[in-house]
């Protein structure tokens, strides 16, 4: 009964409110509030200490009562401003792999002359984390989003709350922005690294031999020697970086789903995803083959992203299409 009640309150809400869009800012339409446990429970000792006043006769009691509900109604407007105007500027999901919990990582800015505190946000009706955003300033939360599976997880439902101060009342609002959090294969599988290439290395021609090919830069890791450090990009005030070389026509690997039939498609995926993990961390290049789609051998994070990328969605267009 609750639950239907509240998934019938959550679509009033987005019909009332629509689709939201990056930057938002909270207008004073979208903002709901009501007590706490803590302040119905503060509520009805008020009204015992007016009963008490009126039937003893007892002026202080009477002062006592109406002081604190004064202090409640300006506690009341308190909460509520402390997110009235506040300004969602960022809402980022990076790629994970499956059965992990990816981060998305939300920006506020708020441009009023006061800070405000304890805003907390949180995804649908999982738990919420708090931060304080300063005065002018930015403040950034980052939340646990679940992935239990590949694919692609659509977080279009933020919850914003916040019980400052004193924790009385609970102003709270919902954004509906579109934000797609990438979830890659698990890197999972027994099977060793194919051990046929996609170029022998008794292939080169003589005139490359012991030509060296660029495959990029990465951060300087302890052991590295000084000579492949980038010293012209750490003189524009880049990080240590170190160049990265494989010899011309070295062994590439190409790793192919129809090389895998007697798995499972998921099982596939996941020993794909394992050889590509393991051939990144091991500076090798590599390629992808798959029924529709083929990923040109190379190397990196932006290539490692691409493949794992082409293994998370692999096969969802044509669910979705024949939907």
């Amino acid at each position: 009964m609750l639950a239907s009640l509240r998934k019938r309150m959550a679509a009033y809400i987005r019909k009332r409110q629509g689709a939201d869009s990056l930057p938002l800012t909270l207008a004073r339409r979208r903002l709901y509030i009501l007590p706490t446990r803590t302040g119905i429970g503060f509520g009805l000792l008020l009204l015992l200490m007016l009963v008490a006043g009126l039937n003893y006769a007892n002026s202080l009691a009477l002062f006592l009562t109406f002081l604190l509900t004064g202090f409640t109604l300006v506690t009341m407007h308190h909460c509520h401003r402390n997110l009235l105007g506040m300004q969602l500027v960022g809402a980022t999901a990076q790629p994970t792999f499956a059965q992990r919990d990816g981060a998305l990582h939300l920006t506020f800015e708020n441009s009023s002359g006061s800070a405000r505190f304890q805003i907390a946000a949180g995804v649908g009706d999982l738990p919420t984390i708090a931060a304080d955003v300063p005065a002018n300033g930015f403040g950034k939360v980052e939340i646990a989003v679940p992935a239990p599976k590949r694919g692609i997880v659509y977080v279009d439902r933020l919850h914003l709350i916040t019980t400052h101060p004193f924790g009385l009342f609970r102003a709270w609002t919902w954004v509906h922005a579109p934000i797609e959090m990438l979830v890659y294969p698990r890197p999972q599988g027994a099977m060793p690294l194919p051990a046929d290439v996609g170029n022998k290395s008794g292939e080169r021609s003589l005139t490359n031999a012991g030509a060296d090919e660029w495959l990029g830069l990465r951060p300087f890791r302890d052991g590295d020697s000084p000579r492949q450090v980038d010293w012209k990009a750490y003189a524009r005030d880049a990080p240590l970086l170190v160049k990265e070389y494989s010899a011309a026509g070295a062994e590439i690997r190409i790793f192919d789903l129809a090389n895998l039939g007697h798995l499972a498609v998921e099982d596939q995926l996941e020993q794909l995803a394992r050889w590509v993990v393991d051939a990144e961390a091991s500076a090798e290049r590599y390629g992808l083959k798959l029924p529709q789609r083929s990923i040109k051998p190379g190397h990196g994070l932006e290539h490692r992203h691409q493949c794992l990328a082409a293994l998370a969605t692999f096969g969802l267009e044509d669910a979705r299409g024949g939907d």
